[in-house]
């Protein structure tokens, strides 16, 4: 991720070199003046379609808590209603006759019962029906109020209201014709239905269930309102899932309720609940609570078209405003910009033909005190400068071709030294000094390896030659004590290293093992070993001095690394001022070397015992050399 951002803004800052000054003035005064505007003005355009949002969530919360608020008036009107028929004792005592009645008796009973009833029924219009139907034989029919139980037998309600033993059960009823006379409902109308058993008076014995029924535009009259908001439209959904709404709202032009409800997940959640969905690309909101004293959900569908409309215009109207105001501010910069940038294109002009070589062009006259004045009038000074500087140049490049030949003799005088040499190593073995020859050799070797730096890079195995000659040549002076022992992987023998690396490592080792010598023999063993290591070549280069004390060998670790001020400091704890390296190089050294050709992962360490060994340990990243380049394993 972090790339990729880097990435991204390198891309956007090449882009910008491109552009000429006048853009860039012109992009960053678009930066720095118009897109601050522009993001305001998207967060006020956000914040007030939040705004309009939120006010039509909340509007359409209230819509849903007034039918609730409705709702609970007609159940409580509905409960009130029942509790009065069950409560006339006229009533139940027909209801419960255990013979025959004759004529007299049901005539007094409808006048003096019945048409108590129907009254009542006049006074609350929405009562559609208030009907007792009972199991008792003996009970006449007075139609429409108490009829035989049989007629509702096969209704799909029946046995469950039995089963609620005395509790009300809501039920909504596409149908309540029993016979078809006029004096009932028109067929196909919905109803919602409030239903409950009643007994005798053992509280036991079933005798009947009462019916009171209000139609269902009377009981949801929110919901079947004629008028209703254009964008939104009650639905109730029964506990078979069946869908009741006002089909004609403008809601369900395209997608009907059932369609609509499909999206919807209802919950038992007697709070307000929002849903927001999409069906063939119109967002709709539904508003849902479960209303679980008639077992119903009520869904306010709304139709977010007209408000996503809204809320386009109004971007719309923004992107237009704002892309002719960038436009005339665009106009506006660039023509001031213009009148200012005149004098740098005259500077400009002039540089391209300094650039093509005409150092004795005609100087633009750059007045004024400003910046652009300022720059006219150094710029003078620097063609002066330059003419100044060719001339001199000119003398540098004589000058140039004496170094050459001074070069060039050096050169001859190093070829001279090498030849004399070779000819006291010639006349050494003609003498019969091959020791003499010997050390001639070496001597030879390591002069050619330490003058001709024609790399920094070269083989393990050069390196390895270069510390076989110098050890050759301590030993003349050590009378042979020095033992050098190798053990190369062979795979190490083309290994990248640094020139002259090991060889300061090897001297060190030598300086201070012979100085502090433990062994009985008084000779002093050196073994390099070098082994690849995955991805890493590991050098070890081991004495078997005396070792070093280990709180040394901590501080010396951490100087390795150290700043210089600090190393300079914990150096005087170690050497005194006449005895430092006389030729400047020593393990920091070798490590700052390996750290800045390879990386602070790559460098030495060293490891020691008191009386026993000191190894340093030369760590450095697998790669083979051949063929004049370097092969990465």
């Amino acid at each position: 991720m972090g790339r990729a951002v880097n990435r991204w803004l390198l891309g956007i800052r090449a882009f910008t070199f491109k552009l000429s000054l006048q853009a860039k003035l012109i992009l960053s005064f678009v930066v720095v003046i118009f897109i601050p505007v522009v993001l305001f003005s998207w967060y006020t355009l956000n914040e007030d379609s939040a705004k309009a949002m939120k006010e039509l969530m909340k509007n359409n919360e209230n819509v849903l808590e007034v039918e609730k608020k409705n709702i609970e008036n007609n159940i409580e009107l509905m409960r009130w209603t029942a509790q009065l028929a069950l409560s006339n004792r006229e009533m139940n005592k027909y209801l419960q006759v255990a013979q025959t009645q004759d004529a007299a008796d049901v005539l007094h009973i409808k006048k003096a019962v019945v048409n108590n009833f129907q009254y009542f029924l006049y006074n609350n219009p929405r009562i559609a029906n208030v009907r007792l139907f009972t199991d008792n034989l003996y009970v006449n029919e007075i139609w429409p109020v108490i009829l035989q139980e049989s007629r509702i037998q096969d209704k799909p309600w029946h046995d469950e209201v039995v089963k609620q033993n005395g509790m009300p059960w809501w039920t909504i009823q596409g149908n309540v014709v029993l016979t078809g006379l006029p004096s009932e409902p028109l067929p196909n109308e919905p109803f919602m239905t409030y239903l409950q058993e009643f007994k005798y008076p053992d509280n036991a014995t079933h005798n009947g269930i009462l019916e009171i029924s209000m139609r269902l535009s009377n009981f949801f009259s929110r919901t079947f309102s004629s008028v209703q908001d254009m964008n939104s439209q009650l639905i109730v959904v029964d506990r078979s899932g069946q869908v009741f709404s006002l089909k004609a709202s403008p809601v369900f032009e395209q997608h009907s309720a059932e369609e609509l409800m499909n999206s919807v997940k209802l919950t038992s959640n007697t709070d307000s609940e929002t849903v927001q969905f999409k069906v063939h690309g119109q967002s709709f909101l539904a508003f849902q609570s479960y209303i679980p004293s008639v077992d119903v959900h009520l869904v306010n569908m709304v139709s977010l078209a007209d408000t996503m409309k809204g809320i386009t215009h109004s971007r719309v109207r923004y992107i237009v405003l704002f892309s002719l105001l960038a436009a005339f501010l665009v106009l506006l910069s660039y023509s001031m910009q213009a009148v200012i940038l005149r004098r740098l294109k005259a500077l400009r002009e002039s540089m391209q033909q300094v650039r093509s070589g005409n150092f004795n062009v005609e100087l633009p006259t750059i007045t004024g005190t400003d910046e652009v004045g300022e720059l006219g009038y150094h710029y003078r000074k620097l063609i002066l400068k330059i003419n100044e500087l060719i001339q001199e140049q000119a003398a540098r490049q004589a000058a140039g071709k004496e170094a050459e030949l001074r070069a060039l003799k050096n050169q001859i005088d190093s070829h001279f030294l090498y030849n004399t040499l070779e000819n006291v190593k010639m006349l050494a073995e003609i003498e019969g000094q091959y020791l003499i020859s010997d050390i001639m050799t070496s001597l030879g070797g390591m002069m050619r390896y330490s003058m001709e730096w024609n790399q920094d890079h070269v083989m393990l195995s050069d390196e390895i030659q270069q510390v076989q000659d110098y050890v050759s040549i301590m030993n003349i002076r050590y009378d042979g004590r020095l033992d050098l022992r190798l053990s190369i992987a062979p795979e190490c023998l083309k290994q990248e290293s640094l020139k002259m690396s090991l060889q300061p490592t090897v001297e060190n080792a030598i300086k201070h093992g012979m100085r502090r010598m433990h062994s009985s023999d008084g000779n002093l063993v050196i073994t390099i070993s070098a082994v690849r290591r995955d991805q890493a070549c590991v050098i070890e280069i081991t004495d078997s001095g005396c070792g070093i004390p280990e709180e040394t060998l901590s501080l010396l670790n951490r100087m390795l690394r150290m700043e210089e001020s600090a190393y300079q400091n914990a150096r005087q704890l170690f050497f005194r001022k006449d005895n430092q390296d006389s030729n400047g190089i020593g393990l920091r050294n070798v490590d700052q070397r390996l750290v800045m050709s390879y990386g602070v992962e790559y460098g030495i360490g060293i490891e020691s015992q008191e009386g026993s060994y000191t190894r340093v340990i030369m760590t450095l990243p697998y790669r083979v050399m051949g063929g004049g380049a370097d092969i990465y394993d």
